[in-house]
Parts: C-alpha cells; structure tokens; sequence
C-alpha cells in the first residue's frame, strides 16, 4: 500500500472542499475513528479519520459508520472545542503524513477561539490531536503518551505541543534542476529514492525511475516534475493495481505495475473500496470477540458432545445381541440349569449354527433370559434417546454455524440483534442496558439493482424472519443460497427481470458462506411459497417450487448496488 507523503499531498488537494466549512457534528464510532460531518460548498461531506495500526488515513467517504448510543471521552472534548467552527486551512506539515485543520470556533461564552488539528498516519504511531494555537498546549489527544513512553515528545493535555521529529530528507518540491542533477547519480534503486526525498514510498519510488528510465539525462528532470504535478491538482488518477503477487494503490497512475485492476473518480472512494470492508470487519471484531469467542466454544462442546453420543450408540446397538439371548434362554430353559456360567444352544434363526451365552450362575435360566430382555428394553430406550440428542446436536451445530457466520459478515448494529436472538432463546444471559428504550425494529440492508429495483437483504435471524414474513409481499421474489447457510434476500418487485434477478443472486452468495467461492447455486422462488416450520429456529425457513442459478460473489457489484 502507498499511504505515503505523496499520498498525503494528494489527499489534502481533494480535503480542500472543506475549506470554509461549517463543522455541523462530530461522532466517534470507536477509539480509532472519528467522523466529522461539514457543510461546505453547499453541500454536505463525511470526513473520516482513522489512527489504526494498520487503516490509518484521513479521506472523505460515503459509507455509513455506526456510532455509539454514548460518544466517548474524547468526542466530547472534541464537540466542545469544534462543532459550529469553521474550518478556515487545510495543510500538509512538509511532504510528512501529517495534516493540519485550521479551525475558527467559538467558546462557552461566544468568544472566538482558534484551534487546530493534528493528524498524524504514521502506522502504529498514528495520532490525532487538538491543539491550542495560540498557546502552543494541547488540549487532548486520541492516544496519551506520557514521558515514560516517549522521550521525544510528551502527548499529553495541558502540555507544550512539540511536532513529530521531521526527516532528514530534501523536499522533493523544493528541489531544483542543478540539485536534482547532483543527486540523480545516486539512485541506483528505489530505496536510494527513498533515502533521498521524503514523502516517497517505495512504490512511487520504482514509479520514478521507472518513468526515467531510457529518458535523456537532460529530460529526466521534467519527468521528475511532471511525476510530482500528478499528485497535485486534478492530476492525480486514484487506482488499484497489481504489481507482482501484491496489490498496492496509488494517487498515480502506475506505469510499471503488471496491470490496473481499477481506476477511481476520488481518493476517498479509492480509500473506501480498499480499506471499508476491512476496518468494518475490524469494528465489528472488536465489538463481538466476545461472542465469537463464545460461539467456537459452544461448537467445539457440541462436536464433542456428538462423538461421545456416537460410541454411546455404538455400544447400545447391541440390543438385537440381548434380544436373541433372551428369545434363546426362553426356548431352551427346560435344558438348563441354575448354577451354570454359560449356555451352548442352537440358533435356530440361522440353522446349524450354536450360540454361547454367558450366564449368572446365581440365577435360574428364566431370571438370565430375563436379565437380556431388561437390557435389550433399556438399550431400545438408550438409542431413542442418544438418535434424539443427536439429531439436537447436530441442529444446534448448524444453527450456531449459521450464527457465527452471520458475525463473520455483520456490521456492528447488527451485533446487537445477535445477542438479543441468543438472550431470547436461552444460550445467552441478556444484557442489562442503562437506559430503557423501545425495541426497535429490525432494519435489513437497502440495495437498488442496477435497473432501480430496491432490494433487502436480511444481515440476521431476525432481519431474515421480518424482512421474509412482515415487510415482503407474497408475489414478490424470495433467494437464498441452495444448502448454504447465509441471508435472506428479496426483490420488491412482482415481475423483476433478469439483471435484477442476478444481482439479487450475486448479494445472495457474497452474504452467505460461500462468500469466498465460485459458481454458487442460489434458489430463487415467490415468496408465498417460502414457510416457518412451527417450532424452528428464528431465521430456518423451507421453500419449494424455487429455480436455481449459479453466481459469483462479487464485492464491487455489492459496493455499487449499495449505493
């Protein structure tokens, strides 16, 4: 990936619509994200900043964030000091990952107050401050770093602001064409570029010398110009591509990678189709270990559970062996005796054949025939029983899966839903909330096919039965996955045509189990003809009269039927 110093100098020419913005609200999702929400230009904008480890960037997005029912600490103070300012500069510190946000609000008492603030995406060392300006204090900060941690610089409130240490680099901005001849002798590889001018990584390093290369030594400058200019401006072409096994991005258009696998119109939908899904994954991980956690468990108790069933039936199919002893004790009793420890008799339900049963010697031979007769009647009622605890097992493996499935492809609101549907059916101890509130509705996803046919898709069991038995109607078409488990999905149309069937079927398999396969069976039917069996599970439906086609999940159509 290439979130580096040229990067950064493409992302801050794209920030600047927000230049003169009002910040209308601010919201934090979790402890490494924080949306702003400005009204510039006449229109509104999603800024997102992430300081993760390995997501941290600044870029405008589309995609909706789910917030907290109570913002955290630092989203207060940030509330405080900014919501209402107006964002007056939008600047990089030098060619480093650092962006600053001149801000002009207003205090407790309506004095204006000047405030700024520090984005650094440096990986794990990615922070975002809000600082005095005037004063050069800091006011708060998303991570502390007291002294005992950093020796550099302390980022704690109250404290002097001190800038992340700058790097020993040139300025590739600043240089000229007399110094940049002095220095071309010296790149003999990509980390030599790197070494050399900050705000380059490696990628666009092997860009540069590849775009010089077999270039007159006296053009080599405009070529090194003309690569700098396509990160400013209108100039730069956001892209994915594929150099080697890696897939990296880049603001520019990169000329020596294997291939483009696609081009974007803005750095923040470039932003978004690289790292939402993931940081979603990620919120949601950090929302639901717990649950995960718990799911593996159950399931591995359950499978141990059905091996120690299954050598418990193994044992109890010996019933028909009890059976023939008594029938056999029964009909030859007259020739034996008491005291005896075993019995030789004929089998007469397979001729010339002799059977040896073992005997209590303190019993007669009726009270022995009787003893095989109790433990085949208790055998019969063990394997009833073991077939029935099984058959639940086995059931609740499946259910549990399905679950841990729909976690594995949830967004964070629908976590929630999870838990209540385990709470209600036992597994789970429901939680205790601090405020009450009215139940809310499930809300399945929206999507529009490409032809303008709205579409829903079930996240979990309880958007899967609401949106299935409540919001569709019955003459409209019902698709799942053929003997997988995933989403419910409908197409609110009575007579949808044929696209608009395959791009329902294609979110069918993506929210499904077989999201990472190829050619996945997806059953289609009117909705009259899917049932809830009385007593299932909530989400376990049967349907019938259904046609099935193959798709591929594929997460662009998703991404754009989404919006």
């Amino acid at each position: 990936m290439a979130f580096d110093g040229l990067f950064t100098t493409a992302m801050v020419q794209e920030l600047q619509v927000l230049k003169n913005g009002r910040i209308s609200k601010i919201h934090q999702p979790n402890a490494q994200e924080v949306v702003f929400l400005i009204r510039s230009g006449g229109k509104n904008h999603k800024l997102l900043i992430s300081i993760h480890s390995s997501y941290s960037r600044v870029q405008l997005t589309e995609e909706a964030i789910t917030n907290p029912s109570e913002p955290p600490m630092f989203c207060m103070v940030l509330r405080k000091h900014l919501e209402g300012g107006t964002i007056t500069a939008i600047d990089q510190f030098g060619t480093d990952r650092i962006i600053t946000f001149d801000i002009q609000a207003k205090n407790e008492i309506g004095d204006d107050i000047s405030r700024r603030l520090y984005v650094e995406i440096m990986g794990r060392h990615s922070n975002l401050l809000i600082v005095d300006p005037d004063r050069d204090i800091i006011i708060d900060s998303m991570k502390h770093l007291p002294p005992s941690v950093n020796s550099y610089r302390t980022i704690l409130p109250g404290q002097p602001f001190i800038p992340a240490p700058p790097q020993d680099k040139v300025d590739p901005f600043s240089v000229g064409e007399q110094q940049f001849g002095t220095l071309l002798p010296q790149f003999d590889s990509a980390r030599d570029v790197v070494g050399t001018f900050s705000g380059f990584s490696p990628i666009n390093a092997e860009e540069l010398l590849f775009r010089m290369k077999d270039v007159p030594a006296n053009e080599k400058f405009a070529v090194f110009t003309a690569f700098l200019a396509s990160f400013k401006g209108t100039a730069s072409a956001p892209n994915i591509a594929e150099i080697g096994t890696k897939t990296v991005f880049s603001a520019a258009a990169l000329s020596h990678a294997d291939k483009t696998i696609a081009e974007y119109g803005t750095l923040g939908d470039l932003l978004d189709k690289v790292y939402f899904a993931r940081a979603e994954r990620e919120r949601v991980k950090s929302q639901a270990a717990d649950l995960e956690r718990w799911l593996d468990n159950e399931i591995a108790k359950l499978n141990l559970k059905v091996k120690k069933l299954s050598k418990e039936q193994e044992a109890a199919g010996k019933l028909d062996t009890f059976q023939l002893y008594g029938e056999l004790l029964t009909a030859n009793s007259y020739a034996l005796q008491k005291g005896m420890t075993e019995a030789v008799v004929n089998n007469y339900y397979e001729e010339g054949t002799t059977v040896t049963i073992p005997l209590d010697p303190r019993k007669t031979p009726i009270d022995n025939a009787q003893r095989f007769y109790s433990r085949y009647a208790k055998a019969k009622t063990a394997l009833i029983m073991i077939a029935e605890q099984l058959e639940k097992a086995a059931e609740d493996i499946a259910y549990f899966e399905m679950i841990k499935q729909q976690v594995m492809q949830a967004s964070p609101e629908d976590i929630e839903e999870i838990r209540e549907e385990l709470a209600e059916l036992g597994f789970l101890k429901a939680r205790k909330l601090k405020k009450k509130s009215k139940p809310k509705k499930p809300a399945p996803e929206t999507y529009i096919s490409s032809t303008g046919v709205k579409i829903s898709v079930g996240k979990n069991n309880k958007q899967n039965d609401y949106l299935t038995f409540k919001i569709a109607a019955r003459d409209q078409t019902w698709l799942h996955t053929k003997d997988i488990p995933g989403s419910h999905v409908v197409i609110h149309d009575t007579n949808p045509d044929e696209e608009t069937i395959r791009e329902a079927a294609i979110l069918s398999a993506y929210f499904s189990k077989a999201r990472g396969s190829s050619s996945v069976p997806v059953d289609y039917t009117e909705v009259r003809h899917v049932k809830k069996p009385n007593g299932s599970k909530p989400g376990f439906v049967i349907y019938f009269e259904q046609k099935t086609m193959f798709v591929t999940p594929d997460e662009d159509v998703v991404m754009k039927l989404r919006k």
